[in-house]
C-alpha cells in the first residue's frame, strides 16, 4: 500500500511524480488551474487539458479518466479523472482512478501521486479528506503473496486539501489512514491461501496485530476449552478437520468508556468445503474467504483501539474448518449450544449460523455485552436478492438499523434492511431440538432468525456480506478478491458511540 501523506498545497513536483486534476460535471476544470494565482506553479496548461478532456468525451463523470503526457516539464503525467458532482462516492470513485492510473505506471518509474481533492465550489472537508485517504489506500492494496515476485508499486499519495492545516481535517486525514490500513489487514487475512489459514493461524494473526495495543487483550480458546464451555456448534463443524477450531475473543475496554458494551461476532470459517453435505468443486473456489465476518469485526476492532474510541467493544470470531473425514458432523445429528439450546443438522453446508450461534449466546451469556451485532457470508440467498455490492441488514430494532444503515451510507458502504418475518418462524421447527438449521427458503431470512434467539432480549443486529464480501473485479476502492467490507461500517457505528435507540425527535 502507499504511504499518504496531506498537504495544504501543490509540492514541487519530480520526474517521477503524476498529477490528478479533479475534472467537475461538465467538463469544469479546478481554478486552482483555470485562474493559478500569482506565482503558483502551473503543472500544465489548462487549455491543452480542456481540448484533451473534449477529445476524449470526458465530462466529468466521476471515474471517467483522460491520460495526457507532459513532455518535458514537471510532473510527467497529468491524469485528468472526474470527480462529478464531488459527493463522497465519486470522491472516491476520484481518487480509485487516479490511483489506479498512477500505480499502472509505476512499472516506467512513477513514485508518487500528488492528489488534490478540493471542488470547484468549495475546499475538501473532513468528511471528503477522510473518504480520499481511505479510498487512496484501499484502491492501492494488493494481496502481498511473499512466494511470487512483485511488480513496481506506487511509493506515496500526497492528498492536497485547502484546509489541511484545521485540526478537524487533519484528524480525519489519520482516520482515514488508520481506516485503511485496518481493512487492508482485514483483507490479507481473507485473501490468503487456506493451506496457510486454518483456525490456528487465524488466531495467532490476531494475537500479533491486537495484543499490543492499548487497552487490548486478546483470549484463544483451544478444544479443551471450547468443550468446557459447550461450544457445540464450533466444534461440531470443526470436528472433521484436522485443524482443530478456536474461539478468538479481542477487548478494547479504555479507561474512559461508559456501560455501553457492544460485542461484534464475526463467521470466521476458514474453508468450507460443506462438510458431508459437500459442495460441488465450483463451489469451493472461492471459501477461503468464508470467514470475511470475522475479518471485518477484528479489522473494526483494530482501527477502534488505534483510533483511541471511548467505546468499549469486544470481537469475538468462532474460528473453524468445515472438512470431510469420519468425524464430520452429520445430518440428523443434534448440536447443543453455548445455553443449551439445541439444533437438528439437516444440512452440514449451514454451518456459519451454527459458529454464530455459539458466538452470540457467548457474548451474551459470559462477556457482559449490552448489543450484539453479528456479520457473516451467510446465505446464497443473500447475494441472489441484493446482488454483490449490497449487504443484507436484519435488526431487531429499529434505532440499531438506522444506525447501522447510517454508518454503511458514511461508510460507502451500501445495507439493505431486510424483515425479519415471522411468518417463516415455523419453518425452523424440529421434532427433537428447539430448531433446525436449514429452514429453507426465503433462506437469507430464516437464516436470520434461526440466530435470533442466541441474542436473547438484547438488541441485535445481522450482517449478510455474501455478496459484497468478494470481487470479482476491481470498482473504485474494491479491489478483486477479499473487500474487508463491514469494517467501515461498524467502525463509523462505534465512532458514533454504538448507538441503539433512535435519536428523539425535539419539538420547540
Amino acid at each position: 500500500m502507499p504511504r499518504v501523506e496531506l498537504l495544504a498545497a501543490l509540492p514541487p513536483f519530480a520526474d517521477d511524480d503524476v498529477l490528478a486534476v479533479p475534472v467537475a460535471d461538465g467538463g469544469v476544470l479546478p481554478s486552482w488551474l483555470t485562474d493559478p494565482a500569482p506565482g503558483a506553479p502551473s503543472p500544465v496548461d489548462a487549455g491543452h487539458l480542456a481540448d484533451a478532456l473534449a477529445d476524449t468525451g470526458n465530462k466529468g463523470k466521476a471515474g471517467a479518466v483522460t491520460n495526457l503526457p507532459v513532455f518535458g516539464r514537471r510532473p510527467r503525467s497529468v491524469v485528468a479523472v472526474g470527480v462529478g458532482a464531488a459527493t463522497l462516492p465519486d470522491v472516491r470513485a476520484y481518487v480509485a482512478a487516479a490511483v489506479r492510473r498512477a500505480q499502472a505506471l509505476a512499472e516506467s518509474g512513477t513514485r508518487r501521486l500528488v492528489l488534490p481533492v478540493d471542488s470547484t465550489a468549495a475546499p475538501a472537508g473532513a468528511d471528503e479528506v477522510r473518504a480520499a485517504v481511505e479510498a487512496a489506500l484501499l484502491a492501492g492494496y494488493r494481496f502481498r503473496d511473499t512466494s511470487a515476485p512483485h511488480p513496481a508499486r506506487l511509493a506515496s499519495v500526497a492528498v492536497v486539501a485547502a484546509d489541511a492545516g484545521d485540526p478537524a481535517v487533519t484528524a480525519a486525514a489519520r482516520a482515514g489512514e488508520v481506516t485503511g490500513r485496518a481493512v487492508a489487514w482485514g483483507r490479507d487475512l481473507v485473501n490468503t491461501p487456506s493451506s496457510t489459514k486454518n483456525p490456528a493461524w487465524l488466531a495467532d494473526r490476531a494475537v500479533e496485530r491486537l495484543s499490543g495495543l492499548p487497552h487490548v487483550r486478546v483470549t484463544v480458546l483451544g478444544p479443551d476449552e471450547l468443550r468446557a464451555g459447550g461450544f457445540g456448534g464450533v466444534l461440531a463443524v470443526g470436528g472433521g478437520s484436522a485443524s482443530p477450531p478456536r474461539l478468538v475473543v479481542a477487548s478494547y475496554r479504555p479507561p474512559r468508556a461508559d456501560g455501553a458494551h457492544p460485542v461484534l461476532v464475526g463467521k470466521g470459517i476458514t474453508f468450507d468445503t460443506g462438510g458431508l453435505s459437500i459442495k460441488p468443486n465450483a463451489g469451493m473456489r472461492e471459501m477461503k474467504t468464508d470467514m470475511a465476518g470475522g475479518a471485518a469485526v477484528l479489522a473494526a476492532l483494530d482501527a477502534a483501539a488505534r483510533l483511541e474510541l471511548p467505546v468499549a467493544v469486544t470481537a469475538v470470531v468462532p474460528a473453524a474448518e468445515n472438512a470431510v473425514s469420519g468425524s464430520s458432523y452429520r445430518p440428523s445429528d443434534v448440536v447443543t449450544h453455548v445455553g443449551g439450546r439445541t439444533t437438528e443438522v439437516l444440512n452440514t453446508d449451514a454451518e456459519g449460523r451454527m459458529v454464530l450461534a455459539d458466538g452470540l449466546a457467548h457474548a451474551r451469556l459470559s462477556l457482559g455485552a449490552t448489543v450484539l451485532v453479528d456479520v457473516a457470508t451467510l446465505t446464497g440467498a443473500m447475494k441472489i436478492a441484493l446482488g454483490t455490492r449490497t449487504a443484507g441488514l436484519y435488526a431487531t430494532t429499529d434505532g440499531l438499523a438506522d444506525a447501522l444503515l447510517t454508518a454503511g451510507r458514511q461508510a460507502g458502504e451500501p445495507l439493505w434492511r431486510m424483515p425479519l418475518a415471522e411468518e417463516y418462524a415455523d419453518l425452523l421447527d424440529s421434532a427433537v431440538a428447539d430448531a433446525n438449521n436449514a429452514p429453507g427458503n426465503p433462506g437469507g431470512t430464516t437464516a436470520a432468525l434461526f440466530l435470533r434467539p442466541f441474542a436473547g432480549e438484547l438488541p441485535w443486529a445481522h450482517l449478510d456480506v455474501a455478496g459484497p464480501a468478494r470481487a470479482g473485479s476491481d470498482d473504485a476502492e474494491v479491489v478483486k478478491g477479499g473487500t474487508g467490507f463491514g469494517a467501515r461500517t461498524l467502525l463509523r457505528w462505534l465512532e458514533a458511540g454504538a448507538p441503539v435507540d433512535p435519536v428523539p425527535t425535539v419539538v420547540d
